[in-house]
């Protein structure tokens, strides 16, 4: 694990309601040794969130081509269908909650980053293909960026967030 790997595990956790599972190996074939099965990654973070129910399947590249992550990419998009059930049969994730990958690269590689995407094949029908990839500078996850015990979405409307319980 490189060292922003760290510092994305602690960024996504410290959304409560963010599960995290680092360094996770998704194989496409079932088997006890994903070298023998075929296809497999090992996706930096896969993030389950619990309040959304949705799954983020994250990565963090901060290399100037950005050439591994896109071709990662490819291979997902690629293998989108058959990723999304070895992610029911192995981690146990459900079905029907929507998967997407999150993206994590440094600001000045964003834009290269968004023409590389433009470009990426993504055979397959709506239903099934992958997803745009959400995308997140390396910046704004620095850990003074938020608060470490209760860090909520970016997009979170401030007025109704957290929702009020009523006991």
């Amino acid at each position: 694990m490189d060292y922003f790997q760290g510092v994305l595990t602690d960024y996504l956790r410290a959304d409560r309601a963010m599960f995290v599972n680092t360094e996770c190996c998704i194989q496409l074939s079932p088997g006890t040794n994903p070298d023998r099965t075929g296809h497999h990654w090992y996706c930096d973070a896969i993030a389950v969130n619990f309040r959304t129910t949705e799954i983020f399947l994250c990565e963090v590249s901060y290399e100037k081509s950005l050439s591994a992550l896109v071709t990662r990419l490819n291979s997902w998009s690629e293998y989108w269908p058959q990723l999304k059930v070895a992610l029911v049969r192995d981690c146990k994730l459900p079905l029907d909650w929507p998967v997407c990958p999150w993206l994590f690269v440094p600001h000045d590689l964003r834009s290269t980053l968004e023409q590389k995407l433009n470009k990426l094949s993504n055979p397959g029908f709506d239903n099934v293909k992958m997803p745009t990839p959400k995308l997140t500078e390396l910046e704004d996850i620095l850990p003074w960026k938020y608060k470490s015990w209760n860090r909520i979405e970016e997009d979170a409307n401030e007025d109704t967030y957290p929702p009020k319980i009523i006991v």
